[in-house]
């Protein structure tokens, strides 16, 4: 695949986990600004990036616009992954949701246009198809949100769509589907429910799955979002921007069927975990039960062929975590 080389990318959250992914791939061949705050991402995702000369860390904060402005000015792009995640946070704490991810979207969004970015790529959620009950996903089909996080993301695409029709300034969303890999974080109230379910079994401990486990969702490797990332940057076709793409696999997996694809994998490396029990707890508020993703759009307009499925990456990430325990 062609790679973008020779650029200014400025990375929003790039000590988070997909952000640090993000950071360690395109400093591969261009200059990289990270912009983190560490309220949700952590020191240790970029700290081999710290001697490298190409790469800058600015501690912020993307809700004061002085320094969205300062981070933006002389970059060729925008790589925004900045935000509060988890659907419970949000309902938790809905206004804090809210401050981060559309006031700090907006003045992003707004520091861009004023430096004349090229191109302004985000990360939109697939949480923002709600209550629709249509399968597989299709981008221009949506429901209503079902949670304050979801307003949130929906917003952003709104904000999006009208600064590219009002400023011109390139945007594109990526509608992320449950993404897993390295350097995502077992701990914390909202951990993600892989590292959640991987810590929890190599501490021979029962992880909880929330209803039967029949709800299932289209779990989506690092790898592949990487590769939706650059794509983004890439294209140069008018019809691929001004946007949202589906960023997935494109297959449907249910929770018993990930704890059961965890058990194996992890059991090569801990016989014993094979024989801890899974505890089936209450459906969780705000959760939709069935996410798969049509991939149509991304593959035809961007070219996009995702190279790892779901059981790929989570051997990938297995082993990730294994020696990351080690």
């Amino acid at each position: 695949m062609v790679r973008l080389e020779h650029k200014n990318i400025l990375i929003t959250g790039g000590a988070g986990f997909i952000g640090s992914n993000l950071c360690a791939y395109f400093l591969e061949n261009n200059k990289v600004v990270c912009l983190d705050n560490f309220a949700t991402g952590h020191r240790h995702n970029i700290e081999r990036f710290l001697s490298n000369p190409n790469f800058t860390l600015i501690e912020g904060d993307i809700r004061d616009f002085e320094t969205c402005e300062k981070v933006a000015t002389g970059v060729d792009y925008v790589v925004h992954q900045a935000a509060l995640g988890s659907v419970p946070r949000s309902i938790n704490d809905p206004i804090t949701s809210n401050d981060v991810n559309v006031g700090g979207f907006l003045n992003m969004l707004t520091a861009a246009r004023n430096a004349n970015v090229k191109r302004f790529i985000y990360a939109a959620s697939s949480s923002t198809y709600g209550d629709s009950e249509s399968l597989p996903k299709v981008e221009d089909i949506i429901g209503k949100p079902l949670s304050p996080y979801a307003v949130t993301k929906y917003v952003n695409e709104l904000y999006a769509d009208v600064f590219s029709r009002t400023y011109g300034i390139e945007t594109i969303g990526l509608r992320y589907f449950n993404v897993f890999g390295r350097n995502q974080d077992p701990n914390g109230a909202y951990a993600a429910v892989i590292p959640k379910f991987v810590a929890q079994f190599m501490n021979h401990e029962s992880p909880v799955i929330n209803g039967d486990g029949n709800f299932s969702r289209d779990f989506t490797y690092i790898d592949n979002v990487i590769q939706m990332n650059e794509l983004a940057l890439l294209t140069d076709n008018p019809e691929a921007v001004n946007t949202v793409y589906n960023t997935a696999f494109g297959e449907r997996t249910t929770l018993n069927e990930l704890i059961n694809g965890l058990k194996e994998y992890l059991s090569e490396f801990d016989a014993a975990i094979a024989n801890v029990p899974i505890i089936y707890g209450e459906n969780r508020i705000g959760d939709i039960p069935h996410s798969l993703a049509s991939i149509d759009k991304a593959k035809q307009l961007l070219g996009y062929q995702p190279e790892f499925s779901m059981k790929q990456g989570l051997k990938e990430a297995v082993k990730w975590y294994w020696e990351k325990k080690e």
